[in-house]
């Protein structure tokens, strides 16, 4: 005759009946999860593809839309230097002053589509760079050449510090000369009077230090972390007058990354600023490439 289960054998029964139980209302619950956890996942994949094309969608508008306001500009800015020059005729004063102004504006517009493009481009991964050895002696020389007659008609002095021991870089010299020409050009812009100054240093670390330093109206520290932003403007009276994109800062910063640098300001309100771009002598180099 088979003994009858004991107490002990009754409660042991109930206790794996119930983590039985316990067991599988936790699978039940983690497929669940894992369930939604995959939706998760599926959401954001299709959220990271609409955006995707969302910003490819946006690049190759803005890429389009520069292309187009090509063809016009340089015929606006054609037909202003022809009268400008007389060639159909002299022009009284005023009518010098009117086509000036047209000429600026054209000008100006053909800045913010050169930047627009830039943007685009960057964006769409389009941006190559291009290194070569240079000497710092000739990008100052083609910098000090391309904005002397702003200077010879403005108040302002630019003072390119020559290089002293300095060796060749191994970069993208156009990159950079983008870079320090959008410093430079606004620093004359936000500059009634005084100087801007364009200085070079070796730092520690293999690296060097390009630096725009301006004697103008400065800028309040808590505007430091956006003015590399696209989009970001200072607001102040002089901004109000000189129209912009707003992008140029952060071209500069997307360039010096391509650069493997960064860039930086420094600024005291009515003191002036030092816009500065930090880039490694030279870049990494493919087999033969040394001159």
């Amino acid at each position: 005759m088979a003994d009858s289960p004991t107490l002990a054998d009754t409660e042991a029964q109930a206790l794996i009946a119930r983590l039985r139980e316990e067991g599988d209302a936790l699978r039940a619950e983690l497929e669940e999860t894992n369930q939604g956890v995959l939706a998760l996942y599926a959401e954001l994949d299709i959220q990271a593809e609409q955006l995707r094309q969302a910003s490819d969608l946006k690049s190759r508008f803005l890429s389009y839309m520069s292309h187009e306001f090509r063809t016009p500009l340089g015929s606006i800015l054609s037909i202003a230097r022809l009268l400008s020059d007389e060639l159909d005729g002299p022009l009284s004063p005023e009518q010098h002053k009117q086509v000036t102004f047209v000429s600026n504006s054209a000008r100006e517009l053909s800045d913010m589509v050169d930047d627009l493009l830039d943007l685009a481009k960057i964006e769409a991964g389009r941006i190559t760079i291009s290194p070569a050895w240079f000497d710092m002696l000739d990008l100052f020389a083609a910098l000090r050449g391309m904005f002397r007659p702003i200077v010879d008609a403005s108040a302002v002095d630019l003072i390119f510090e020559e290089p002293q021991g300095l060796p060749r870089l191994y970069s993208d010299d156009k990159k950079l000369a983008q870079i320090l020409r959008n410093f430079i050009s606004n620093a004359l812009k936000f500059t009634a009077r005084g100087e801007v100054r364009v200085s070079s240093q070796l730092e520690d670390d293999g690296q060097i230090r390009f630096a725009v330093h301006d004697t103008g109206i400065g800028i309040p520290g808590e505007l430091h972390d956006t003015l590399f932003e696209d989009f970001a403007q200072i607001d102040s009276p002089l901004q109000k007058r000189l129209r912009g994109t707003g992008l140029g800062l952060s071209l500069c910063k997307r360039f010096a990354a391509l650069l493997g640098g960064r860039v930086g300001v420094e600024s005291t309100p009515g003191v002036g600023s030092t816009f500065y771009v930090v880039i490694p002598l030279a870049l990494a180099q493919e087999p033969g490439d040394e001159a």
